[in-house]
Order: structure tokens, then sequence, then C-alpha cells
């Protein structure tokens, strides 16, 4: 088959996410090809078990694998192909009380995110599945829209459809390279010649990280050994039987042809091809480890006595690609314009496959995700993840914790320490329990020696803790390391007017001042949310959240306008960052620095460069813990200094990054990722006021325009009791109704209750009066508590602690 000289879109890989991908842009009409080195299906697709859940942390990929559910349900009529898919529901069980907890929150998520899901008795689990043992069976979720499907014949069948909807689809066509002129994607050369185009899509599995890494981008997957087991026929196993998930066993279940597939996740995994794939590795197994098997064939057994003489027809080991945090990898390189990838699926690339197809070619066809999928974005990665024998130590971990108990805050420990602080000893020494945050230890919380986290989903052993450093902030004066911030400088003669077009609000001031902005997208949608102080005339220097670093970076130069003349630099690590937080604050830097910090002198978003123990420090009269106090940004070699001047000025509390959720939460500060982000505006968000009405920028006539008509939700903080749990993601019940759920969770130690935020939701619209009059419920673990509203913050509404 020859190649057409040229295609809008080229897709690199025939496996279940480049057919989706393929399909979808075909269908909105876009000139795609596809080509595939071997066949279709022939790399991790062709092995892959075939379950398809929906339920996930996040609401926006709940909704992409709901998706995957309604395109499997019509694809066999549309294009005359059989799938094997089949809505035969989900049941996952639980054996333990802290297992059932998380069932049953996860039960709590299901509802707030329009998902059915119900709990049922082992009895009824037993009724739906009669072939396991259920005597240590707790209780069970049921999804009666989960299914399964036949990963080969799904795969055809979005081949099929992509085809009449005009790709072209090009087998024994492996892909040579990509070639880049000026930094602008040109073409894509093959072993049966070249196509030009703007764009390429890298669906390649495992073979991605490889491939984009020719082209300077880097995807941070490694390929893991994962073995199922498939029986002959078993008596009582009939087609309409759930998949069923045991987690507390590390098993998965489906039927097939009257017998059993069971797999699982082992907690000490098999890292494969550390040294390479070998060539020509395509409709490939590897062969089977019964030895490393043997632990989950023995959890299994205890499930379903059957499987102790069902006849086995094959154990299958195929290596598939896994990412360090378990989650996949879309979106549009940050290194490289017009390359996207679609890769890193770990195990639920069948599930995630149309939705994750569907998404991925709005995002190719319109230059922007269809929806917030930070959870997915390739920006979410940073520094550590170049280093391919980091991201498999991580990924080793993500790989064995697949199963295990997702406990609320729980920290990652492996590839640890990584990023440092200069402060990092000191502060150990101190007793600071770390956590990890792209790969920056940073302090959650301080203990007594040897003190470590010990999760639970009730009160954690640092609640205490953690109160006491926030009664510090609130009484006295606390100091923060927070040098992970990622920090940049934008700099040139076209600066002012350049982040005037990127950011919101006003950024036109002298130097000196100090603006907190969001930066938005075409659709008012909060891109990112940040903080920029003006250094001169044509310098800013620009701080945001440490794991926002790699994406806003990407947003602010891409947004830069074209022939300006203003450049980015990342000098995150040219400083640390000390937050000097509290009443006290202004006493402990006035002792430790000639320059006048008094109210006048210093006023509130104000920056200023001040000497301290012979450091020239960047201080930021900011807050985003609702006290007075000034972030001091100090060069890197000056950090310890600076940090024992200001211990030796006073007592000073060392605090760490959960006292600044329970702080923060108590002020309704947002927080990007959670409580804002591209599906929420200013206004919806209660940032209205940082949306400037006069000049324009980038999302203004979004803005405007909703200003006018009006929103359908509003961002509001509920207080419950002190005894509920708030996690995030609890549904909010107005009048009886469901009109949203919790963005974030907490407790205000100052305000002693409760504390979450979320959008209040009704498709009518939503105004200041409706929100507050209703009467209010959340749903907690899938009871209903009562709960009150406000759209103020619970402490100092005024702000007059913030501007002392």
């Amino acid at each position: 088959m020859s190649l057409p000289d040229s295609a809008e879109v080229v897709i690199v890989g025939g496996g279940i996410i480049g057919c989706s991908t393929a399909y979808h842009l075909a269908k909105m009409g876009v000139e795609v090809v596809l080509l595939e080195r071997a066949k279709l299906t022939s790399g991790s697709t062709f092995h892959a078990a075939g379950l398809v859940g929906q339920l996930r942390s996040s609401a926006n990929i709940t909704q992409l694998l709901g998706y995957s559910v309604e395109l499997y349900d019509r694809l066999e009529e549309e294009t005359g192909l059989a799938t094997g898919w089949k809505r035969n529901g989900g049941l996952r069980l639980a054996c333990n009380a802290e297992r059932w907890t998380e069932v049953k929150r996860q039960a709590t998520t299901a509802h707030s995110f329009g998902l059915e899901m119900e709990l049922l008795t082992a009895k009824e689990a037993q009724d739906l599945w009669p072939l396991m043992d259920v005597s240590d069976v707790v209780g069970a979720a049921f999804l009666p829209t989960d299914g399964q499907a036949n990963p080969s014949d799904i795969t055809a069948a979005l081949a099929k459809g992509a085809r009449m909807a005009g790709a072209l689809i090009v087998e024994d066509c492996a892909v040579q390279s990509v070639e880049i002129e000026n930094g602008v994607v040109t073409g894509v050369v093959s072993e049966k010649g070249r196509i030009a185009c703007p764009k390429v899509v890298a669906c390649c599995g495992q073979w991605t990280r490889a491939f984009a890494a020719t082209v300077g981008v880097n995807v941070p997957l490694v390929s893991m050994e994962h073995q199922y087991m498939v029986t002959e026929r078993i008596e009582g196993v009939t087609p309409n039987l759930p998949t069923l998930r045991d987690p507390d066993r590390l098993t998965y279940w489906k039927e097939e042809v009257g017998g059993l597939v069971m797999g699982g996740y082992e907690p000490n995994p098999k890292p494969w091809a550390v040294n390479g794939i070998p060539e020509g590795f395509h409709f490939s197994l590897l062969d089977s480890d019964f030895d490393h098997f043997e632990q989950i064939m023995e959890l299994a057994l205890g499930r379903v006595p059957a499987m102790e003489t069902a006849g086995i027809k094959t154990l299958t080991n195929g290596p598939e690609s896994f990412t360090p945090d378990g989650n996949f990898i879309l979106g549009e390189a940050p290194e490289q314009p017009g390359f996207f990838v679609g890769a890193g699926f770990n195990a639920f690339g069948i599930a995630s496959g149309g939705g994750a197809g569907m998404a991925l070619a709005e995002w190719v066809a319109k230059g922007e995700a269809p929806f917030d999928l930070w959870p997915v974005d390739i920006r979410r990665f940073g520094r550590p993840h170049f280093d391919t024998d980091w991201i498999r130590t991580r990924t080793v971990e993500a790989y064995g914790k697949h199963y295990t108990m997702a406990w609320p805050s729980e920290e990652h420990d492996s590839g640890r320490p990584c990023r440092r602080s200069p402060l990092y000893a000191t502060l150990k020494s101190r007793g600071a329990v770390f956590g990890e945050k792209l790969g920056w230890e940073r302090p959650n919380w301080y203990g007594p020696e040897g003190a470590k986290d010990e999760y639970t989903y009730g009160r954690p052993n640092w609640f205490a803790t953690v109160g006491a450093e926030h009664k510090a902030c609130r009484e006295s004066v606390v100091l923060i390391d927070q040098s992970s911030f990622a920090k940049y400088v934008l700099k040139g003669p076209d600066a002012e007017v350049a982040l005037g077009w990127i950011a919101a609000n006003d950024v036109s001031g002298p130097p000196g001042g100090l603006t907190y902005t969001q930066m938005l997208n075409d659709k008012g949608g909060i891109e990112a949310d940040l903080t920029c102080a003006r250094m001169a005339l044509d310098e800013y220097y620009i701080v945001t959240g440490t794991g926002f670093a790699t994406r806003d970076f990407d947003w602010i130069s891409k947004g830069i306008p074209r022939g300006m003349n203003a450049q980015l630099v990342d000098v995150t690590s040219a400083y640390a960052v000390l937050s000097l937080m509290g009443p006290r604050a202004r006493d402990v830097l006035q002792a430790v620095t000639r320059a006048d910090v008094s109210k006048d002198a210093f006023p509130f978003g104000t920056v200023q460069t001040i000497g301290i123990a012979g450091a020239p420090v960047r201080a930021l009269r900011v807050s985003y813990v609702g006290e007075l106090g000034w972030e001091l940004h100090i060069p890197t070699e000056y950090a310890l200094s600076v940090y024992d001047a200001l211990h030796a000025a006073g007592e000073v509390t060392d605090a760490g990054y959960r006292a600044i959720e329970t702080l923060r939460l108590e002020k309704g500060y947002r927080a990007w990722g959670s409580d804002i982000g591209p599906d929420h505006t200013p206004l919806e968000a209660g940032l209205g006021w940082a949306a400037r009405k006069s000049t324009e920028y980038r999302g203004k006539a979004a803005v405007e325009a909703q200003r006018a008509g009006g929103v359908k939700k509003m961002l509001a903080t509920f207080t419950a009791d002190p005894e509920v749990i708030l996690l995030g993601r609890e549904t909010i019940y107005r009048d009886g109704e469901r009109v949203g759920y919790l963005s974030s969770g907490g407790f205000g130690h100052t305000v002693g209750k409760a504390i979450g935020m979320g959008y209040v939701r009704h498709p009518d619209g939503v105004t200041r009066d409706w929100v507050l009059g209703g009467t209010y419920e959340l749903e907690v673990a899938t009871k209903r508590v009562p709960c009150a509203v406000t759209l103020s913050p619970l402490y100092d509404p005024q702000n007059i602690r913030v501007k002392s």
C-alpha cells in the first residue's frame, strides 16, 4: 500500500489507544493516517485481560471511562464486528473493616460522580458470584455498568470504524523518524515512505518512551511483567458472571468461554527489558513464571476453591507499560509542540481505550483537552522523571500498590530522598516527617525521633501534632520550608505586555508590586494559579506550586504572543524558600534585618529585597495560611544561615505542609488541581475580583459573558461536626437533592470543625442567595450528615490579620 504525501495527523502505533484515537479523529473529519510497525494489537493489546471498570478518584477520569462503556455499547452495531463487550457488572470485595470503609467511601465517590454503585452483604455478593467462598467477606460493592471485552476484537472494530470514517491504517510499516524543522513537526519517515504532517501522536505502548526520546520528549514509563491464568470450563461459571476484584487477595477475575481468567498484582513485581526491548518483539509473550505467580494462586484458591481442580489452559505472561503514579499519559509534549502522547496504561488500557482515544483526538484536533485531565496530563511529570532507573524504582512501588489500601494522605516510599532543599538534614534532625512531591522532600509535620506516618481512615497519628503547628501559626509564628515551589523569571522589554495577556489580574503596576492571578483558557477556565512579583520594568519573578512546575512553565511560555521579546527561565533550584507566618512574624523578621518591615514601609502585596545574615533575600509579603507573613526567597547557598538567624531571633515553631492545608481550608484559599482548574472559571470559584475588567487578556470574553449571564455552579465552604472526617469527593445534598461534591476536605483546628469545599451546581443557574438559602447534608461513606454552608472565609473574613 502506498502512503499519501501528506496528512493532518499521523498516529504511530496500532493498539487499542492508537485505533481509538484514529477512530475519533476520523469521526471529526480530520485527515489521519495510522502506521503500525507489525499488525494491529501486536504490542500489548492482544494479551490484555479485558476488564472494563469505571470508578476512579477523579470525576473527569471516571467520566472518560464511562465514555468507553458508552462507545463499546454501540460499536458492534456500528461496525458489524463482534467486540466481546458485555455489561455484566463488576464486584469489588472488602474483607476487613478498613477496606470496607474504603469501599463505602468509593461508593460515595461514585454517587458524587453520578455513577451507580450498590453496597452488598457477603451473601448478596455470593448470589451474584456463586463460586466464591465469602467466609471472610465483610461486604462488597457492585457497579452494574462495568463489564468486559475482547481486546483484539474491540480494537479491530475501532479500526474498522476509523476506516469507515476515512482514516488510513497501514500495517507492517515501521516509523523510522519524526522530522523537526526549527522546532516544528514537519513529517514522519517510515520504511514505506515519508508523510508530511504537522502533528504526530505516539501511541506505541511500552515502546513510547524510546520513540519519544528521539525528538527530545520525556515519557515516564517502563515495562513490567504481568501474568494471568485462563482455566478450562468450570461448572457454575456462566456468561453473565460479573467481573470480580478482590483487592485484599490482590486478584481479579472474569468469565471466558465457561472458564475463568484470574490475574493479580503481586507486591514484588518484575520489571522487564531493563536494558531495552528486544528487536522484533511483537505478538510475543514471555516465559510463564509459575514460581512468581504461585503467591497469587495461593490467594486465589482461598476465594474460589473450584480452582484447585480446574484445568489450566494457559498462564499468560505479557509485558505492559506502567507509570510511576499508576495513571496513564495523555497530551501534547511540553518539549515539542505538535507531538502528542497516549501511553502508559497500567493494565487498564481496554477500560480507558474508548475515552482516552476520544480525549486525545479532541486535544490533537482542537489544541486543548475537552475537559480537565490533569491526573493523566503528561505535564504532571518533571525533573526526576528523566532518569529511567528512578522511574523504574517508583513504578515497581506503584505496581505493587495497585490493590493495596488507598490511604488518605499516603506517601510513596521509593526513590527517596531525591530532591532535597539545603535545609533537609537540619529539619530532619528537628523531627521533620517528610512527604514527597515531584521528587522534592518536603516537611509534612514534626514529631519525636522516629515518628512516621500511620495511615488510617480515622484520625491519623499526626492529627494532634498538626493541630499544635496550626495553633502556633494562629497565635505566634511558624517557619515552613517551601523550597520546592516552582519559580520562573520572565524577562525582556515585552515582559509586561506578554504577562498582561496571559494573566487575568493586573500585573502592570510598578516594580515592587506583587500580584496573585489566575491564567485562563479561552473558555475562562483556570489553567494556572500563581503569584507574580515585579522586580523591574522588564522582569517578573513568578512563583507557583511544586507539582505544577512543568505545566505552568509550558502554559506561560506557549502563551507569550508571537513576536514578543520576553523569555521565561526556570530558576527553581536557585532559591530556597522559608515562609515566616503568624502574628509574631514581623517581630522575628525585624530582629534579623535592617530593612523596615513595618506595615507602612512593607505593606501586604509587595516585594522587597532585604538583607538577612549576609543574604540578599527576596521577601514577598503574601500568605496562604491567613496570617501576617512573608515568603523569604533566598539564594540556595544562604538558606541555612537565614534559617539559623530566624530561629535565633525568637521562639519560632517549625511547621509543615499538613498544617498549611488545615490553615488554608479555614481561610477558604483555593487549591489548583482540586478546588480550581480548567473546568472552573474565576466567577464560579469566587475569584472574580482577580479578573480585571479593564484591558484585554486571554479568556476575558468568556469571563465577561459569565458576569452578564450568571453561573451554573459556585464554590462554597461547608462545615460539619468535628468527629466527621472529610477527605474530598463527599456528595453535597441541598434540600435532599444531589448538587455536587467536595473538592477538598479536612479539619479546621481553630474553628474546631470538619471543613470541606465544593461546587454547588444547578443547570438553571445559581446565585449567592440560592446557595445560602438551602439546607445541606454531606454523604460521608454512604451516611448523610448535616452541615452548614458559607461563601465567606471561616477565619478572618475581613482579611485584617493578613494585612496587619
